[in-house]
């Protein structure tokens, strides 16, 4: 210890009195002879070491873009060796950090070619990824991931082979991937994302070694722990979405989308994977998958009866199959998984609980160092045998769903599908929804197998058609022209047959028989979609989901559309046009204008889009109710968004309506046009314009009603009183009389005439009664939520307010007044209408 002390001393003072230029070769030989002499460190010296290993970092960037004389220094004295050294005596957890930095720095600011070759070179760095840090330390693991990040970025074919070591041509060790991927399911989120970037780097340098090696036992093992750990991820989202019904809390909504966020991260991962192109990656991704995930759960999840012991729900499966088909771009995937609708439910569900209780049984299994047991899994051959059914072209909707409705274990997946859009629930329906949308917008999935499912969009199938015709294939000339349209093939495509077959061989699931021609399976869509449109019960945000997919698969012309799916439309569409004509006589008649030209827009917008409105984690989150338990049903905040609803149902039915007439819905909606006020009006006789009236407008107090209101206890005030309209607009009005100008008054008070409801007191024939609603709804415009699920509407509480006349014969006029106001009001809306509401006319 003594000769240390007395080694000390001339260092700290050398330091103190040295006058070289920072930047400078001289400082760099200085500071390593220094850091040669170093033999022990210790609480004395270790900052010294810290800033001379902090200092030569800098000093060799900078070297490195001034002066090559700086790193051929570096290469001469061996230094990397002198690093390895110091971190073997140091047993100083702030050296090791700083260590770790001083060569991630290195390694990511040098440029010149040689000088990354070099520090790869010698072993140095495999010698410092492979040392024994300790990682309980957070701060030491998070340096070491980014340390060996550093090193993954300059990754390409000449550099990896530095770090990777061969026997016969074949790399036998690589410590920058092995030592990664322990980390890669670590519970901090950056250490898990730094490891994901690590392996992309790897992947993305194409080295055919290097990928063999990654692909071949036991490093392949990562792969399926890969999606074992996205597996647990997806159990644990789904116990979120079936907890949060009791607990429909914001901290509840937080945790579902930050477990989504976590999901589809993960899912954008192996996309990324599969995209680096090396074939056997996206075969594991894709068979473990299919295998561990998609048929074991997701499938079983949609029984209608579903069992309550299932991992997970209906709702998260739909909204998985959703998320893995728009990420995970792989063409075999996709298609297995659409061939997979076509089986009956019963043959997964039959296979779940072996394949959940063989090789991935228990959630921990990624975290496990367990080789996977090949014969851990053994799927039963489950051969379930479906009928051909008569192609058909009159399919009701009672159709396949009635048929086999004593026994639904024997739905297939697609028809279980289609009874989620006529009878589920709301989250069920807009699921399957998003499941048959995905599909259809699915690029990876063969036209053929959409045809099959019965959701190949009419454009497609007739430019197919077209196509066969001018080519002279088999019958596409006559299907082109026939009002059937229909399939070229009503038999089991080629591709369908496929995808058959590996499910058999390679999962152990069998079926006999094709089902129904792809003509009836399009019928049975239809019809499902029909009649989710004639639900009463459905949110009108489902119904214009609903309707984009009808209109991708609706024919060009009503010709084609079956009579049976006409007649039922057209059903609907007269009931909602009574029930918006009974609207112009309701409580909002004076923005019901306005709302039906901004849900115009808003749907046309909605189910012409290229893809559906939103996302599929809007499949998670219950709509919000406006007309909670604490709205009165009568109230006019209830009436309102019943108006809303029904309007969007209207405009919906209506755009529909004229696409299947093969007309263009125009961008505003064809109604009449506002016309002047009548001279003979009240409106005019007081003084109003067509801009209304508000506060402190002065008015003309002709056919005005003097009377008495309190607005509080003892402040009762004098007003004269009129009720107006003018166009769709109304107004109850209070004026107070101007003393100085005869006959004129200043408009105190002003609420909206709809809905104000008169009523004459039982007891006091003088006092008129009224029922004062908001000017708006909330609703329309509600306030922006980054957070789904989270929106709350700020209900309104209607007023009242209570007149009292100087007599009887006043009190009944203003009663007149008002229903006389009221009938103007509603007959002008009504006249502005009427093209819209006399469509078929």
């Amino acid at each position: 210890m003594s000769q240390f002390l007395k080694f000390e001393e001339p260092i700290m003072w050398l330091s103190f009195w040295r006058s070289r230029d920072r930047f400078s070769l001289d400082e760099l030989r200085y500071l390593t002879n220094q850091l040669q002499k170093v033999q022990i460190i210790n609480e004395v010296n270790k900052d010294f070491v810290i800033e001379a290993l902090r200092s030569i970092a800098e000093l060799l960037t900078y070297g490195d873009q001034h002066d090559p004389s700086f790193f051929d220094f570096f290469m001469e004295k061996q230094v990397m060796g002198e690093f390895i050294r110091i971190l073997n005596i140091s047993k100083t957890v702030t050296v090791s950090l700083q260590l770790l930095q001083t060569i991630s720095i290195l390694i990511q600011n040098l440029r010149r070619e040689h000088a990354i070759y070099y520090m790869f070179s010698n072993e140095h760095v495999n010698r410092l990824i492979t040392y024994s840090f300790d990682f309980r330390n957070e701060e030491i693991l998070s340096y070491y991931i980014s340390f060996l990040r550093a090193i993954s970025g300059k990754l390409n074919k000449n550099t990896i082979s530095l770090l990777v070591k061969t026997e016969d041509e074949e790399v036998v060790s690589f410590p920058l991937y092995v030592e990664a991927i322990r980390f890669a399911f670590n519970e901090e989120s950056m250490i898990r994302t730094a490891v994901r970037s690590l392996t992309l780097n790897v992947y993305h340098v194409e080295d055919d070694f290097v990928n063999k090696f990654i692909t071949s036992a036991p490093h392949s093992e990562y792969f399926f722990k890969l999606v074992s750990f996205f597996r647990d991820q997806c159990i644990n989202l789904s116990k979120l979405v079936l907890e949060y019904p009791k607990n429909p809390c914001s901290e509840s909504v937080s945790a579902i989308l930050a477990t989504v966020d976590e999901i589809e991260d993960n899912l954008y991962y192996f996309s990324d994977v599969i995209s680096a192109g090396i074939p056997v990656v996206g075969s594991l991704i894709t068979d473990n998958i299919l295998q561990f995930l998609i048929l074991p759960l997701l499938f079983p999840a949609l029984q209608i009866d579903a069992d309550s012991n299932l991992k997970i729900g209906a709702i998260t499966s739909l909204y998985l199959l959703c998320c893995i088909l728009r990420v995970v771009k792989i063409k075999d995937l996709a298609n297995t998984v659409a061939a997979a609708f076509l089986y009956p439910l019963e043959v997964f569900a039959a296979n779940s609980e072996a394949k959940i209780n063989g090789c991935v049984s228990g959630n921990n299994r990624a975290n496990e160092n367990e080789e996977p047991h090949s014969d851990s899994v053994t799927p039963g051959q489950l051969c379930v045998d479906i009928p051909n059914k008569a192609s058909s072209s009159h399919v009701h909707p009672e159709g396949i769903i009635a048929e086999r409705s004593l026994s639904r274990s024997h739905f297939s997946l697609r028809e279980t599908l289609l009874s989620y859009i006529t009878d589920g629930d709301d989250a069920r329906a807009l699921g399957a929804l998003n499941v048959l949308a995905t599909l259809l917008q699915t690029k990876e999935l063969d036209e053929s197998m959409l045809d099959f499912l019965g959701i190949l969009p009419q454009r497609k199938q007739h430019k197919r058609l077209l196509l066969q015709a001018l080519v002279g294939e088999g019958s596409g000339e006559e299907q082109l022209f026939s009002f059937e349209g229909g399939s070229p093939r009503d038999g089991v495509s080629t591709e369908l047959d496929g995808y058959l077959k590996k499910l058999k061989e390679q999962y152990g699931v069998s079926i006999v028989g094709a089902g129904a021609s792809p003509r009836m399976h399009k019928n049975q869509v239809l019809d499902a979609l029909v009649k989710l449109l004639c639900r009463s019960n459905i949110p009108t945000e489902i119904l214009w989901d609903a309707g984009w997919l009808l209109r991708q698969l609706l024919p060009y012309s009503e010709a084609e559309f079956k009579s049976y799916h006409l007649k039922l439309s057209k059903d609907s569409y007269r009931n909602c046009r009574s029930a918006l004509l009974q609207e112009t006589k309701g409580i909002w008649v004076d923005v019901l204008i306005t709302v039906f030209c901004d849900q115009w827009k808003n749907c046309k917008r909605a189910i012409e889009a290229s893809s559906p409105r939103k996302e599929p984690k809007c499949i998670l989150l219950p709509f919000q109710k406006l007309n909670s338990e604490d709205i009165p049903a009568e109230s006019s905040f209830a009436a309102g968004e019943r108006m809303c609803d029904l309007v969007k149902v209207f405009v919906l039915l209506h755009q529909l309506q004229m696409f299947s007439l093969g007309r263009t819905s125009p961008e505003q909606p064809p109604i009449h046009p506002s016309i002047d006020i009548p001279e003979t009006s009240r409106a005019k006789a007081v003084g109003l314009d067509v801009l209304g009236l508000k506060p402190g407008t002065e008015i003309r107090l002709v056919h005005a009603l003097p009377c008495r209101i309190a607005f509080g206890r003892g402040k009762e005030r004098h007003f004269h009183f009129l009720a107006v309209s003018v166009g769709t607009l109304g107004w109850v009005v209070l004026a107070e009389e101007l003393p100085l100008k005869q006959n004129y008054g200043i408009v105190r008070v002003a609420a909206p005439l709809a809905g104000t409801n008169p009523i004459i007191d039982d007891k006091h024939s003088r006092w008129l009664h009224l029922r004062i609603r908001p000017s708006s709804l909330p609703f329309l415009d509600p306030p922006k939520s980054s957070m789904p699920g989270e929106t709350r509407i700020k209900s309104l509480i209607d007023g009242r307010w209570t007149l009292a006349f100087r007599d009887d014969e006043s009190c009944k006029t203003a009663v007149s007044m008002i229903l006389e106001e009221i009938d103007l009001q509603s007959t002008e809306v009504e006249r502005r209408l009427k093209p819209v509401l006399d469509l078929e006319l």
